[in-house]
C-alpha cells in the first residue's frame, strides 16, 4: 500500500504540473483576449469536461501532457482575406500546409478577428506562450525553496558512518561483497572506525566534508597526516592513500582515477538560506540543459536498456511511468525517516518541473519555444522594418514550419512511447 501511495502521490503531482503549465497559457491567453476553447489535463477520449462560458475545461484518459486549444494559431496566407481557405497544394507537405492551416481558421468565427492568436502583437505571443515554461521554472523554484528552506537538506559531515571493507571501482560499489583478491581501503587497513571525526587531513583543519574529500581526491599514492577524534581524544594516523576510479564530483557520466580512502560520511538536515537556492537552480539550470542537449546521445542508451538488457543509467531520462516508480519506491523504503521521504517527493517535482520548463524552451514546433521563436522573429522583422523605413512585415507565417513540427512530432511520440516501455522493463530503482 505504501508503494502504490508513492506512485499516486507523484502521479497527482506530476499532473497538477502539467495543469499549472497549461494554466501558464490560458492566464495570459485570457488576460490578450485569444479566444480558448479548450483547457485539457491529458490526450486521448475525454474521462470528464465541464463548459464554462466560451472554454470546455476537462481530464483526458492518457495523462502525458495536456493543451489549451486557442484559435487562429495558424495564420492565412498573407494576401488572403480573413477566415478564407485556399485549396491549393504544390506537394505533399504544402498539401498538409494548406489543410492543418485551413482546419484552424475554420474555427475563426465572424467577429473573432481581434481574438485569434496570431493577430496578437508580438510580444503578446510570446508571453502567452512563455506562460506555460515560465510556470514549471516558478514551480520548481518554490519546490527548491521548500526543500532547502523549509525541509533542510543532509548536509555530509566529516564523521564516518561506514569504513568501506575492500577497493572496488565506483561503477561495482554496489555488488554487496568483496572480489576474491580484492585489496583492503586504506580506511581498513589504519582502522578507522564509524562514528571517528576526521580533524585533520594532511595538517589543514577540517569542517567541512566537501573539503575533505577534495583533499582525498587529490592525494593519491601519498601517505597522508591524518587526526581523528575518537571517544573524546585525539587519534593521530598515517593513511595510505590509494588511487581508484570513481565517479568525477562535477560530471557524474565521467569516471576519473583519484585518491581514495574507502569512507561513507555521515549526514545531517540543516535549512539553508536563498542564497543556497539561487545556487542550487543556477548549477540544476546548468546540468538540466546539458543533459537535454545529449538527449539523443542518452535515448540510444534508453533502447539498449529497453531491448538488450543492458544496465539502465541512473542519471539518464525517465518517463511518467518511471518517475512514479520511484515515487513508489521511496514511499515503500524502510531506511528513509518520513520527512526524508517527503523531501525526496519535493525535489523529484522540483527536478521534473525545471526539465519540463526548461524543455519546452527548445526552439522547436510543436513546443512552446517554437512559437516563442515566431514571435522574437516577427520583432525582429518588424524592428528592421522601422529602421530602414520599410512597410510593416505583419505577423510571422508559423504554418511554414509545419513539416518540421510533424518530423518533431513524431520523434516526441517515438522517444516518449520508448521511454514508458523501458520504464516498465528496466527501470531506474531507488535504492536508499
Amino acid at each position: 500500500m505504501g508503494w502504490l501511495a508513492g506512485v499516486l502521490i507523484l502521479f497527482l503531482g506530476l499532473l497538477a504540473s502539467i495543469a499549472l503549465h497549461e494554466l501558464g497559457h490560458f492566464s495570459f491567453a485570457k488576460l490578450f483576449r485569444v479566444r480558448t476553447t479548450q483547457f485539457m489535463v491529458g490526450f486521448g477520449p475525454t474521462m470528464w469536461s465541464r463548459r464554462k462560458g466560451e472554454t470546455e475545461y476537462g481530464v483526458k484518459w492518457i495523462p502525458l501532457g495536456g493543451y489549451i486549444r486557442m484559435i487562429g494559431m495558424l495564420p492565412p496566407r498573407k494576401g488572403d482575406a480573413p477566415g478564407q481557405v485556399r485549396q491549393v497544394s504544390t506537394g505533399p507537405w504544402q498539401g498538409l500546409i494548406e489543410s492543418a492551416r485551413g482546419a484552424a481558421l475554420e474555427e475563426v468565427r465572424p467577429g473573432d478577428e481581434d481574438r485569434v492568436f496570431y493577430a496578437k502583437k508580438w510580444w503578446q505571443k510570446l508571453l502567452i506562450m512563455f506562460g506555460g515554461p515560465a510556470m514549471n521554472l516558478i514551480l520548481s523554484v518554490v519546490f527548491f525553496a521548500i526543500l532547502l528552506m523549509g525541509l533542510g537538506v543532509q548536509e555530509q559531515q566529516p564523521v564516518i558512518n561506514r569504513v568501506s571493507d575492500c577497493m572496488v571501482p565506483a561503477s561495482q560499489a554496489d555488488v554487496g561483497k568483496c572480489p576474491p583478491n580484492a585489496a583492503l581501503t586504506p580506511a581498513r587497513q589504519v582502522g578507522l572506525r564509524e562514528g571517528d571525526r576526521i580533524a585533520s587531513f594532511d595538517g589543514k583543519p577540517i569542517d567541512d566534508y566537501r573539503e575533505l574529500q577534495e583533499l582525498i581526491r587529490g592525494s593519491g599514492g601519498r601517505t597522508v597526516p591524518v587526526v581523528v577524534q575518537r571517544n573524546g581524544r585525539n587519534l593521530p594516523l598515517n593513511v595510505p592513500i590509494t588511487r581508484n576510479k570513481m565517479y568525477d564530483l562535477k560530471d557524474q557520466d565521467k569516471i576519473v582515477e583519484v585518491g581514495f580512502l574507502g569512507i561513507t560520511p555521515t549526514r545531517e538536515l540543516e535549512r539553508q538560506g536563498p542564497g543556497a537556492v539561487a545556487t542550487t537552480m543556477g548549477d540544476l539550470t546548468k546540468r538540466t540543459g546539458t543533459a537535454l542537449l545529449r538527449m539523443p546521445q542518452k535515448m540510444v542508451g534508453i533502447w539498449n536498456a529497453a531491448f538488450s538488457g543492458k544496465e539502465r543509467d541512473p542519471n539518464g531520462p525517465v518517463g511518467v511511468v518511471g518517475v512514479s516508480r520511484i515515487g513508489g519506491d521511496v514511499a515503500a523504503s524502510d531506511t528513509l525517516t518520513g520527512t526524508e521521504k517527503v523531501a525526496y517527493f519535493v525535489m523529484l517535482l522540483g527536478s521534473l518541473n525545471l526539465a519540463v520548463g526548461l524543455f519546452n524552451l527548445v526552439p522547436l514546433l510543436p513546443l512552446d519555444g517554437g512559437h516563442i521563436a515566431g514571435a522574437l522573429l516577427e520583432a525582429l522583422k518588424k524592428a528592421f522594418a522601422r529602421v530602414f523605413r520599410k512597410p510593416d512585415p505583419g505577423y510571422v507565417d508559423v504554418a511554414k514550419a509545419l513539416p518540421v513540427t510533424y518530423v518533431m512530432a513524431a520523434v516526441l511520440i517515438v522517444m516518449g512511447g520508448l521511454l514508458i516501455y523501458a520504464d516498465l522493463v528496466n527501470p531506474i530503482r531507488f535504492n536508499g
